[in-house]
């Protein structure tokens, strides 16, 4: 039986190793559960009987390991993921048993889909994906490799979401939209246009507030 190591012990990593119990045996290719995080003290007692093995940066994977990253941030989650996959790591999706996917929907590896999510049908979701509580996908939205959506997130029919895009809580992205790669949109936000790459949009509607320079 291999051993699941979690990327990440904060907060949403503690809430990814509970929801790793709830689902069924016969349906799970780990036995244990494990931790990765440069601070050996991150989880406190808050686990008792979780530990963390090693850093994440300087981790070797082993044959019997499988990966989940739990790091909110897209461009660290999508750094650590591929900095452990050249190394040989293996990364397995999540999906919580109260998960709802509908017909013709694709998910990639190393997603995390949440509590009371619902992809409804020819959804595309990327690798290294994490979709977080009660969140709704509707029709024939693609969603990039490395995005985050916070909880309770709604991506209405076509809209698309590029490489490591960052969804806030309670953020509504409409119809055939596109959110180019890198943007934020803050939480709250009703998305009524498309967002270009390395925008940070906030606000009903999102206007943008911010924009990361790139080379």
């Amino acid at each position: 039986m291999r051993r699941l190591l979690i990327v990440g012990a904060g907060g949403f990593g503690r809430e990814v190793w509970a929801w790793a119990q709830d689902v069924a045996p016969a349906e799970r290719c780990w036995g244990s559960v494990a931790f990765l995080d440069r601070n050996p003290d991150a989880l406190g007692r808050n686990l008792p009987g979780a530990g963390i093995i090693a850093d994440p940066e300087h981790y070797a994977p082993r044959e019997e390991d499988v990966f989940l990253c739990a790091v909110d941030d897209p461009g660290t989650k999508l750094r650590l993921c591929r900095v452990l996959e050249a190394r040989g790591g293996c990364f397995v999706t999540l999906r919580h048993p109260s998960v709802i996917v509908g017909p013709g929907c694709v998910i990639g590896k190393g997603c995390i889909l949440c509590p009371g999510v619902v992809l409804t049908t020819n959804v595309t979701v990327g690798d290294f994906v994490t979709i977080n509580l009660n969140s709704t996908i509707g029709h024939g939205v693609s969603i990039g490799n490395g995005c985050t959506l916070s909880a309770q997130v709604d991506i209405t029919g076509f809209a698309r979401l590029g490489e490591g895009v960052l969804l806030g809580s309670h953020a509504t992205v409409l119809r055939s939209l596109r959110i180019d790669d890198h943007a934020v949109v803050g939480a709250g936000s009703a998305v009524l246009r498309s967002v270009a790459a390395g925008k940070t949009v906030f606000g009903a509607p999102a206007r943008e507030v911010y924009e990361r320079k790139t080379r």
